[in-house]
């Protein structure tokens, strides 16, 4: 056989195998073709009867709905049909009602009718009777009447008069009596202490060897504890004590507080007594704090603001006429809280203008005018009920009294400050000079802080470095010195002592 039958063959034979392939691809198309259309009849077939049956139990439902509403609409209308029937009954009973009412009124009118006929028959009698009396007296009523009233009247006079006169002395005795029994129940209800309150001066020390340390060398110790605390040391033969002076005492106690730290620690320098004395003073601060809270707590007035509680707690550190200020405001409140309730008047701001009254005192060395006027404009400024101003801005009669309760505030004062012993007048004077002293040092520009020590003796001004030189500094000295000799009366010399100093602070780091 020849190549080329053989490729003839191949041929045939590739042409032949791929009819048969085709062949059989169609029909296996054809079988599954046949089988889709099988499962697609079968599915449209159940569903169908899957419609036919949700159908049925939905005409079920509605059937079982219809015959519910129907059950529910007869037994409305039978609620209906009763509560008609009730309303019927009582619109017949309404009916009988008004026509009883209606007989019973016309036979008032019959009534009120006959009344008045009786009572215009007597009028006319009466005044028929009284006709003839005036005819035969000869005297109209208001004639007689005048005569009788002007004859009593004669008869009784004197003994009119004795009485007015006895009723008005038993009425002056009677409230004198009881204004007395008020403030002696006031009084005796508050056996407080009245022993003026002194802030402890002195320092114990448990050996004289520590007197050097706070001395240092050359006097530099003592001179930067005088100048952070703003006190004086006296620092002299007496033995296991240190004496800390200063008029103001929340100085001094800031001193001494700083005073104990330094010596229980040991290191004494002035870094560490600027770092002491600046710790003593946030301390200092938060007893105010709680003196003021504790202060309002005792004597009932609460929701205070915290500003004006952290002022009233000020007064712990202040004295007037040598009586501790913050105790003398406590007492006033529970005075005052007992008159109030004797006299009828308000107790809340009784209370509160009793406690407030001398807030002014705290601050009144830093702004100008009275106490009275700044404790004003402070409770203005915070807030406080305009009730409460006017109960305590009275108690030096600056202002009229406008209410009950400032009267009581005025009277509690008078009560607290007039105990014997409560108060010392010399010791208020010696204070008010010191800190005239220091009111005139601060008014002049350049002054960053003055301090009045050795009881007045001496006053010590420190100015800005940058403000003032040393030119004008000798001249601030002598001009403070003028003013205080033309403006303040006091014995002896008081030496001014101006203080620049420059400070230069750098840190490494």
């Amino acid at each position: 056989m020849s190549l080329q039958s053989v490729f003839i063959l191949a041929a045939l034979s590739g042409v032949a195998g791929l009819v048969l392939g085709y062949l059989i691809r169609w029909a296996i198309s054809m079988s599954k073709k046949t089988s889709m259309e099988l499962v697609i009849k079968q599915t449209l077939l159940d569903a169908k009867t899957e419609a036919q049956r949700i159908v049925a139990e939905a005409e079920k439902k509605s059937l079982q709905l219809s015959d519910e509403h129907k059950n529910l609409v007869k037994d409305r209308e039978v609620q209906l049909k009763k509560l008609e029937d009730r309303l019927l009954k009582k619109d017949e009973l309404l009916d009988k009602r008004q026509l009883d009412l209606d007989r019973d009124s016309e036979q008032l009118k019959e009534k009120i009718a006959d009344v008045r006929m009786v009572k215009d028959h007597l009028q006319g009698l009466e005044n028929e009777h009284q006709t003839k009396l005036e005819a035969i007296a000869k005297l109209s009523e208001a004639e007689a009447k005048e005569s009788l009233v002007a004859k009593i009247e004669k008869q009784s006079e004197e003994g009119l008069l004795q009485r007015m006169a006895k009723l008005e002395r038993e009425s002056a005795e009677r409230l004198d009596r009881r204004a007395k029994d008020i403030l002696t129940t006031a009084v005796q209800r508050l056996a407080a202490s009245t022993a003026s309150d002194f802030m402890t001066t002195s320092v114990q020390i448990s050996s004289d060897e520590i007197k050097g340390k706070i001395i240092g060398k050359e006097g530099r110790n003592i001179r930067a504890f005088e100048r952070s605390a703003g006190v004086d040391l006296i620092i002299d033969d007496t033995p296991g004590s240190i004496v800390i002076s200063s008029f103001d005492p929340v100085r001094r106690h800031i001193a001494k507080r700083a005073l104990e730290s330094l010596i229980a620690d040991g290191r004494i320098q002035p870094a560490k007594i600027e770092e002491q004395v600046e710790k003593a003073k946030a301390e200092v601060a938060k007893i105010i704090k709680e003196k003021g809270e504790a202060a309002a707590f005792e004597c009932g007035v609460f929701n205070l603001d915290p500003r004006l509680v952290l002022i009233l707690g000020r007064l712990y550190f202040r004295t007037s006429y040598g009586q501790n200020v913050l105790q003398h405001s406590v007492e006033m409140t529970h005075i005052s809280a007992v008159l109030a309730e004797e006299l009828g008047a308000d107790v809340a701001i009784a209370r509160a203008g009793a406690l407030l009254h001398d807030i002014g005192k705290a601050v009144d060395h830093e702004v100008v005018g009275t106490h009275v006027e700044i404790g004003r404009r402070i409770l203005q400024k915070l807030g406080v009920d305009e009730r409460v101003i006017k109960a305590m801005q009275s108690h030096h009669e600056e202002y009229p009294y406008e209410t009950l309760e400032s009267i009581i505030v005025q009277t509690a004062d008078a009560i607290s400050a007039g105990r014997p012993g409560a108060r010392r007048d010399s010791v208020e004077n010696y204070l008010k000079r010191l800190q005239d002293l220091e009111g005139i040092a601060n008014s002049f520009p350049g002054v960053d802080k003055s301090y009045a020590i050795q009881a007045g003796r001496e006053v010590r001004i420190f100015v800005s470095p940058k403000e003032v030189t040393d030119l004008e500094a000798l001249k601030m000295a002598r001009e403070i010195a003028n003013r205080i000799e033309s403006e303040l009366k006091y014995p002896g010399e008081i030496k001014v002592n101006v203080i620049r100093e420059l400070r230069s602070i750098e840190f490494a780091r």
